[in-house]
């Protein structure tokens, strides 16, 4: 299984922006996928997932504001970042879990700043 993300770059407070995650083969094998986020010196924490025969699950702080899809015919899960705020600000990281087992990809920074 290989994970690319991609789309993280710099964003003034207020701001939006997208991110894609591109992974190999077909994503509807993995029973979840989705994003997580280590700022500097935090561990690393929950973004938003997307687990099959569930539904979405968001962390509290970017709940009404970042919002997670998959789109199955690229077979990349996307995460849409809206009203960003410099606590954003970290590594996000793409995640799939197949077979009980977790998969990462290499990380894409973005940045909140004025």
């Amino acid at each position: 299984v290989q994970l690319q993300a991609s789309g993280g770059g710099l964003v003034q407070p207020g701001g939006s922006l997208r991110l894609s995650c591109a992974a190999s083969g077909t994503i509807s094998r993995f029973k979840t996928i989705g994003w997580y986020r280590q700022a500097p010196g935090k561990q690393r924490e929950l973004v938003a997932t997307i687990t099959r025969g569930i539904g979405t699950d968001y962390a509290d702080s970017v709940k009404g504001r970042f919002t997670i899809s998959t789109d199955k015919a690229n077979n990349t899960v996307n995460l849409q970042m809206s009203n960003m705020k410099p606590e954003d600000t970290a590594v996000y990281y793409c995640n799939a879990i197949f077979d009980r087992v977790p998969y990462w990809g290499q990380g894409t920074l973005v940045t909140v700043s004025s």
